[in-house]
C-alpha cells in the first residue's frame, strides 16, 4: 500500500511556484526550495522529481492560474477594449502593489532561459499562444458585436496586445503607476 505524504502537494507546489517567481529558476537552490516548503529535499524530489520537474509543474500551475485570470476578465461586462483595459490594469496595478514587483512568471522564464533549451521554447511558446488565442477569440467577439475598430485583424491584435502585455510585466520593475496605465491606455487605442 503506497504512503500517502504528510503534506499537501498542491500547497508546497504553490510555495515552489512563489520562490521560482520571486528569484528566478537558477537562484532558486535545492536548498531554499527546503526552506520555503518545510520539506527535506528527498521528499520535495520524491514526490515532484527533479528541481526541473518541480519547475515545470510550478509554471504548469502558474500558467493555470493565469488563464483562470484572463478568462474571468475577458468574459466580463463591457466592451472588448473595457475588458482588456480591465486585465491590464489589474496585472500591472497587482505587481505595483508589491514591495519589489516580480512581474510574471512566465515573461521572467522566457528571460532566464535562452533558445538553446528547446523543451522550455516549446513550452514558452505554447503558453503565449494560449494568451493570443484567448485575446483573439475577445477580439472577434467585439468584431461581431461592433466595439472595436473596423477591419482589425484579431490575431494581428492579439499578438500585439500579449508583447505589450510581456512588455508591461517588466517594465512594472521601475516605472510608477501613471506611466505604467499611459501605456495601456495608447495600447488600447489600437482597439
Amino acid at each position: 500500500m503506497a504512503r500517502t505524504p504528510g503534506f499537501d502537494p498542491d500547497a508546497v507546489l504553490l510555495q515552489a511556484m512563489d520562490a521560482f517567481w520571486t528569484h528566478g529558476y537558477a537562484n532558486t537552490s535545492p536548498a531554499r526550495l527546503a526552506e520555503v516548503t518545510g520539506l527535506n529535499k528527498s521528499s520535495l524530489y520524491n514526490t515532484f522529481g527533479s528541481k526541473r520537474e518541480l519547475f515545470d509543474q510550478a509554471l504548469a500551475r502558474y500558467q493555470q492560474g493565469a488563464v483562470e485570470l484572463t478568462a474571468n476578465f475577458l468574459r466580463g461586462p463591457g466592451t472588448t477594449r473595457e475588458c482588456i483595459g480591465a486585465l491590464l490594469r489589474y496585472l500591472t496595478d497587482n505587481d505595483l502593489a508589491r514591495p519589489y514587483p516580480r512581474g510574471c512568471l512566465m515573461v521572467n522564464t522566457i528571460t532566464e532561459f535562452d533558445a538553446t533549451d528547446a523543451e522550455m521554447a516549446r513550452t514558452l511558446r505554447a503558453m503565449q499562444e494560449r494568451s493570443i488565442a484567448m485575446l483573439a477569440e475577445r477580439i472577434e467577439q467585439g468584431c461581431r458585436d461592433g466595439d472595436v475598430r473596423d477591419g482589425i485583424d484579431p490575431r494581428a491584435a492579439a499578438e500585439f496586445l500579449v508583447n505589450t502585455l510581456n512588455g508591461l510585466r517588466v517594465t512594472t520593475k521601475t516605472h510608477d503607476a501613471a506611466t505604467m496605465h499611459r501605456i495601456i491606455d495608447t495600447a488600447l487605442t489600437m482597439l
